[in-house]
């Protein structure tokens, strides 16, 4: 009994016609067009990936040239020379690969032939698959043909790579670009393979394998091709990420939405339930980028994902849910996470190290990674207000050190207590204190829970002085002042880093008028929460003008760089002094590589604790 043969799905649907070509309109417009109207260029040259339909197109264009009813756009695909190029037969097409026939001698004597006049068909048509992989020398043995070629020799190069391409090669033939396969385009042709082979299939598995063929319909179809086999016939969704090794969107979601929620727990242990499935953490950072640039998308723009995409509802919930910054941030700690996958002890702490970063680095000063289910994705949250408090009146001290108290901020933030420090400024300083919550939250530090403060007595004159208070500190401030002020405010993150690199430029009324240097420019859109801390802890409501300055005066940054730059010098100071170290550089030949002094003590803010 002769076995059976078997014809694999990229070659059985493989197009032969303009008409059954899955996606490239714009090639096949052109090149329709040029033969209907007989405007034939005498070389083509198709780039783009892999399984895009290079060759394919090529195979097509010489049946349209070489078609017994004429140069036509529809070739008959039944006459003899049709039915022979589908073959691989047909006398006059000739098909190299560049990978394997780089030497010039070879391409010499390729062009030798391309004088006599073709044998059975129209045109003798070469097709040079990869041509980048030739060498200079061939390249130089094509051009005079390519320039002036026989009138029956026509030339269709593809090519992954044009880069390679001389560009005297290059201004000799007409370009096609080819694209990359949509997903839906893939999913569509997939699904009409399988209704035409009578293929049970579950719609959900189609755009697991478009996803996986990265635009390439051949891939796709080889997958496909792999999935029915693996599926025994069938071709279910559970299998083709099985198969695959893909990861289940829903634990994505889980993750995405607990930490939203603010459930650290319930997101590791998601991580807990993938890791006892064995999947792939890798390609879960790759798929949670994916879906946080869906949500980006839909935050940004719905109407741009498109209705087909997987579980569009769920993005969806997803993109109300999240603001847009905790977005931003969440894709940037997973395209990291994933880089970094490898340096970890093993995947599963690098995943989870990229959901506490997720967590961690919330933008909301609830360390939560999400507004309040049911905001709109683009409001930004407002921090609670601080209950009533008695506010001492600002006063002014007179020049030398002063110790100013930190600005004690209520629940729901949550602040670490430190000892007072003491700065040094030339001009009176700013002392302020939120006297009724030091107390509660000193007794709470040492005996557990405080009883609530009794309620203060009405205080006319306090309450004057409480009102005074913004006028008086927005006073108070100067370019000289405000870097030793910047240090009393409890910052974290990038608006720590804003109001560290910036200068005090001007004060009118309410407004700040900052500078910073051209390389913090990417700090200016953190303003806002810079004006709401100087709110909550200075007590005065004021907005942030920034301006960029190419030098500036003086800054926390300056001064700490000062510091250490002061620090390394005492200590290369202090090393070349040292007879021991001397000894061994002159006796030993010794190199110091590197000095490092001691950390120098900086004044800080509670957040660097």
């Amino acid at each position: 009994m002769e076995p059976m043969s078997y014809q694999v799905l990229a070659r059985k649907w493989r197009p032969r016609s303009f008409q059954t070509l899955v996606g490239q309109e714009h090639v096949v417009r052109a090149l329709t067009h040029a033969l209907e109207q007989q405007r034939l260029h005498h070389a083509y040259l198709f780039t783009g990936t892999r399984g895009v339909g290079k060759t394919t197109i090529a195979r097509i264009l010489a049946k349209a040239l070489n078609c017994d009813t004429g140069i036509t756009a529809q070739p008959c695909g039944v006459c003899s020379a049709c039915t022979e190029i589908d073959a691989g037969r047909f006398v006059d097409l000739l098909e190299v690969d560049a990978a394997t026939n780089t030497r010039v001698d070879e391409m010499r004597q390729l062009l030798e032939n391309a004088v006599y006049a073709p044998t059975r068909g129209r045109f003798k048509v070469y097709v040079i698959d990869e041509v980048h992989m030739l060498s200079n020398s061939a390249f130089n043995a094509m051009l005079k043909t390519l320039e002036e070629p026989p009138e029956h020799v026509k030339f269709i190069l593809a090519t992954t790579d044009p880069q390679k391409i001389p560009p005297t090669v290059l201004s000799r033939c007409l370009q096609f670009n080819l694209k990359q396969m949509p997903i839906s385009a893939i999913c569509g042709h997939l699904e009409h393979i399988l209704g035409a082979e009578a293929i049970p299939f579950e719609i959900g598995a189609l755009p697991i394998i478009g996803q996986a063929a990265h635009g390439s319909m051949r891939d796709a179809l080889s997958l496909l091709d792999q999935a029915i086999a693996y599926g025994a016939g069938t071709l279910a969704e559970v299998q083709v990420r099985s198969m695959l090794g893909t990861i289940d969107q829903g634990y994505l979601f889980d993750i995405l939405e607990a930490l939203a929620a603010g459930d650290l727990a319930q997101a590791i242990a998601t991580a807990e339930s993938m890791l006892e499935r064995s999947l792939a953490f890798d390609s879960a950072l790759e798929d949670m980028a994916t879906l946080l640039h869906r949500t980006a998308l839909c935050q940004a723009a719905p109407d741009v994902l498109p209705e087909t995409t997987p579980e569009r509802a769920r993005i969806v919930a997803l993109a109300a849910l999240l603001d847009r910054e905790s977005v931003q941030l969440a894709y940037q700690i997973a395209l990291i996470g994933r880089r970094d996958l490898t340096l970890a002890p093993d995947p599963f702490a690098g995943f989870t190290m990229a959901l506490l970063r997720m967590h961690a680095f919330a933008p909301s000063s609830t360390a939560s990674l999400t507004e309040a289910p049911g905001e709109a994705p683009t409001a930004r949250r407002t921090p609670a207000p601080a209950p009533a408090t008695v506010t001492r009146p600002l006063q002014a001290t007179p020049p030398g050190p002063v110790a100013v108290p930190k600005p004690v901020m209520s629940k729901p933030v949550s602040t670490v207590e430190t000892a007072p420090r003491v700065l040094t400024a030339p001009a009176p300083t700013l002392a302020v204190a939120r006297a009724a919550a030091v107390q509660p939250l000193a007794a709470e530090k040492t005996n557990g829970p405080a009883s609530p403060a009794p309620k203060p007595a009405p205080n006319p004159a306090a309450d004057a002085a409480t009102d005074a208070a913004p006028a008086a500190t927005l006073a108070m401030l100067s370019p000289e002042t405000w870097p030793s002020l910047v240090r009393t405010l409890a910052l974290s993150g990038f608006s720590r880093q804003l109001a560290e690199q910036s200068e005090l430029a001007g004060l009118d009324g309410s407004r700040l008028t900052l500078r910073i240097p051209p390389t913090a420019r990417p700090l200016a859109s953190y303003r806002d929460r810079l004006a709401t801390s100087i709110e909550q802890q200075w007590g005065f409501r004021c907005t942030i003008e920034i301006h960029v300055a190419e030098s500036l005066a003086r800054t926390v940054a300056s001064e700490n760089a000062e510091r250490r730059s002061n620090a390394l010098a005492q200590a290369q100071a202090t090393l070349d002094r040292d007879p021991f170290i001397n000894e061994l550089v002159s006796g030993f030949g010794a190199t110091i590589e590197s000095v490092a002094p001691d950390q120098p003590s900086e004044p800080h803010s509670d957040a660097e604790d």
